[in-house]
């Protein structure tokens, strides 16, 4: 297609899939077009998203079910525009469960499968952790994508085998972080402990009570000298403001565009299970991660889960380097334990030192992630 630009239908579900897919973007600037959902960061790259992305920042089984009419409703306006606009290639960026709900639709309307015979394509970015949990989920991905890009070699036999075309591209925030953010250093002079909650409503709700109890228990014990920080997401944003009122602990809140400045003067973090806890292990920012779900979701978790911690690093590195609070054990009393613990200078130090150890796990030689995923893309449309 010399005389067109190839038109890319891209979904972003949650605020790290929408940063990637704004560099995503970007790397195609002037030789693509896009249509489809996104956040802040695609907004500034020009998309206008079909529907606000918070509507499917959703985690948890009880949560999911609870939002199921507005997944629904937003499921079908998908695939209708998705019909309208006729993409060259549509590009989902995590959010699996609503990627392979829009796929099945179109795979069954007449007007979908006329689109997948003129060549229509499906990517996927961030493979599913099959090594953790589900293995089954490798074969069902096999069925649904064309083409799926991993973050690290070792999870790309986990699809292959079942003829699903794999690429590792290495982890995106690495490529975030090099690009804004220079690597941590030991000496920090202020001793701002960063709080972050999650990028989910149902997270926030669950974990800031929590953390508002951390801050409170450490203030009233003398604190140390220590401030509090809070960086703050679209998604969640005013809730934390209006939650925050009228606590006796006021934290900083900083704008997550600035949150890497943040975690580089950061003492140590506590944190909600996920993306946050990968960002600060590469930028080598001691932390504790807590995390809390519904209890039946928690139970089903429990029954299926292959591996010891939840915290990439510690997966990786395969042993406990950040300390993990999870499910019933995600207290103010066990958090503060672990923070006195982290916070001794030994402790810290040796730390600081098992992060490094997997600078070399988050990156890639070939080059960013968006740069070998976004030409992928163009080769692909272009044949």
């Amino acid at each position: 297609m010399p005389n067109k630009k190839p038109k890319i239908f891209i979904i972003a579900g949650e605020v790290s899939g929408d940063a990637l897919g704004g560099r995503i973007m970007r790397q195609m600037q002037g030789v693509a077009s896009f249509v489809g959902i996104g956040g802040a960061e695609m907004s500034a790259c020009g998309l206008k998203s079909i529907f606000p992305m918070a509507d499917l920042s959703v985690m948890g089984v009880i949560e999911v079910l609870g939002h199921a009419r507005t997944l629904s409703r937003r499921i079908r306006q998908t695939v209708d525009t998705i019909i309208r606009e006729k993409p060259d290639l549509i590009l989902t960026i995590d959010s699996p469960g609503f990627a392979r709900s829009v796929i099945s639709k179109l795979r069954k309307c007449r007007d979908g499968r006329m689109l997948i015979a003129n060549g229509l394509r499906f990517h996927h970015v961030v493979a599913p952790q099959v090594w953790a949990w589900r293995p089954g989920r490798a074969k069902k991905y096999a069925k649904v994508f064309d083409k799926l890009y991993s973050f690290f070699d070792f999870e790309v036999p986990y699809f292959t085998k079942y003829g699903l075309d794999t690429m590792a591209v290495g982890h995106p925030i690495a490529e975030k972080i090099m690009e804004t953010a220079p690597k941590k250093t030991t000496n920090i002079s202020d001793k701002i402990i960063t709080i972050v909650p999650g990028s989910r409503m149902s997270e926030v709700k669950r974990l800031l009570p929590i953390f508002k109890s951390v801050m409170e228990k450490i203030t009233s014990g003398g604190g140390k000298g220590y401030k509090f920080a809070i960086p703050v997401v679209e998604t969640t944003s005013e809730y934390i403001k209006n939650e925050i009122k009228n606590w006796t602990v006021q934290p900083e809140l900083v704008d997550a565009a600035s949150r890497y400045d943040l975690y580089r003067r950061t003492y140590v973090a506590i944190v909600a299970s996920g993306t946050v806890s990968a960002e600060l292990a590469m930028l080598h920012v001691p932390a504790i991660v807590a995390y809390k779900m519904n209890a039946i979701t928690t139970w089903l978790v429990r029954r299926v889960i292959r591996v010891n911690w939840v915290s990439l690093v510690n997966i990786l590195l395969n042993r406990g380097v950040y300390p993990e609070c999870l499910g019933p054990m995600a207290t103010a009393n066990n958090i503060i334990k672990e923070l006195n613990s982290v916070v001794l200078p030994t402790n810290r130090a040796q730390m600081i030192k098992d992060l490094q150890m997997a600078d070399n796990m988050w990156v890639r030689p070939e080059g960013a992630p968006s740069k070998i995923i976004a030409k992928d893309i163009l080769d692909s449309v272009r044949g």
